[in-house]
């Protein structure tokens, strides 16, 4: 069976050797040594002043809302991962949504400013599979509203815009290091910020508001990553750039037959370094979506309807009409692309939806 991803896993005795590191100290957890080797490393790979590793890749957005004390309306992206929506509502926030831009499928910059109020307080856009959204645009928007900027970035690893790290625009960018992304520590995330007084207070957020072992200094919950999940991060890390490569060949693959088709596939934004994170592709209609999809998992082929529903239109969200959103996500589907993914599979996927359109 072919699934639209499939996690890598460096050598299992790699993995094993960081792990007698733990055994040999007793420390699991509390930023031990593998965390804040995980974080150097990660710090200079990806050009960023700082990097705070943590359990998951949803706390860093719902702490970034905490630290940045914002406690109104949120302007946000429909199409996204339900965590973008699910943090702004989950910290008391109201998210405001703005429709996408239906080339590069992030937030329309150009509709940002009839969105806001006198309670919005932020503007929280994803750069969707990597490709980065209009960060200019937004920082201008920002200043001239006094707005806070947080960036999803959770299948940014490694993608560069106009030349420096994409993490480093806006007021904090989030990670994900869940085992579907490029980079994993099986489960996990980090926030990048880079005003250092706003990443010492993620910092005391991410771990109970202690300030030392016995003081505290505001509000906090536990969001800390454990030595296992940091052993497994340091054990993938050596194979990043083969990771990169690998899956670059394979979309250079798929493109080679599907950007001459009559379907959409990603335009990447200029001046963009991209990662290869995802290969969405959409259809003219959900019918000719749904006979594709169909026929690939005739064949032992499970591509993904992500993102999808729009995210405006969850239940507990209130009715805001995205059409452009609403329509992408009734018609996207990413295609299997992961390390390992070979030429002959690769060639199966291609042929059955040329077979089906």
């Amino acid at each position: 069976m072919i699934y639209v991803t499939k996690t890598f896993l460096p050598p299992q005795e790699e993995y094993q050797n960081i792990l007698t590191r733990v055994w040999e100290t007793a420390w699991l957890t509390n930023r031990g040594v593998l965390v804040l080797e995980l974080e150097e490393k990660l710090k200079n790979y990806l050009k960023v002043p700082n990097i705070l590793a943590m359990a998951n890749g949803t706390l860093p957005l719902q702490i970034a809302i905490k630290a940045l004390n914002i406690t109104g309306e949120i302007i946000t992206t429909p199409f996204s991962y339900v965590a973008t929506t699910s943090s702004i509502s989950w910290e008391g926030c109201t998210p405001v949504f703005v429709d996408i831009d239906p080339k590069y499928l992030t937030i329309d910059e150009t509709k940002i400013e009839a969105a806001i109020t006198l309670k919005t307080e932020a503007i929280l856009a994803t750069h969707v599979f990597g490709n980065p959204c209009a960060v200019e645009a937004i920082e201008v928007i920002a200043k001239k509203h006094n707005l806070k900027v947080i960036y999803d970035a959770a299948h940014c690893f490694g993608v560069a815009y106009k030349g420096k790290s994409l993490l480093s625009y806006g007021d904090v960018s989030t990670c994900s290091f869940h085992a579907t992304k490029l980079f994993h520590t099986g489960e996990g995330g980090a926030i990048v910020a880079n005003d250092e007084t706003l990443y010492d207070a993620l910092f005391s957020h991410h771990n109970f508001g202690h300030k030392g072992n016995e003081a505290f200094q505001g509000i906090g919950i536990n969001g800390k990553m454990s030595e296992l999940q940091a052993a497994m991060g340091l054990a993938v890390f050596p194979y990043i750039n083969d990771i990169f490569k690998e899956r670059e060949s394979i979309v250079q693959r798929y493109n080679a037959v599907l950007e001459n088709l009559d379907i959409q596939i990603l335009a990447i934004r200029e001046g963009t370094h991209w990662n290869n994170s995802y290969y969405p592709i959409i259809f003219k209609d959900i019918a000719q979506l749904d006979r594709v999809q169909e026929a690939l998992n005739s064949e032992e082929i499970y591509p993904r309807r992500y993102f999808y529903p729009s995210l405006n239109t969850l239940d507990y969200v209130g009715k805001q009409s995205c059409p452009i959103s609403e329509s992408v996500a009734s018609r996207v589907l990413c295609l299997p692309l992961y390390v390992g993914l070979g030429t002959l599979d690769q060639d199966k996927i291609i042929d059955t939806i040329l077979s089906n359109l």
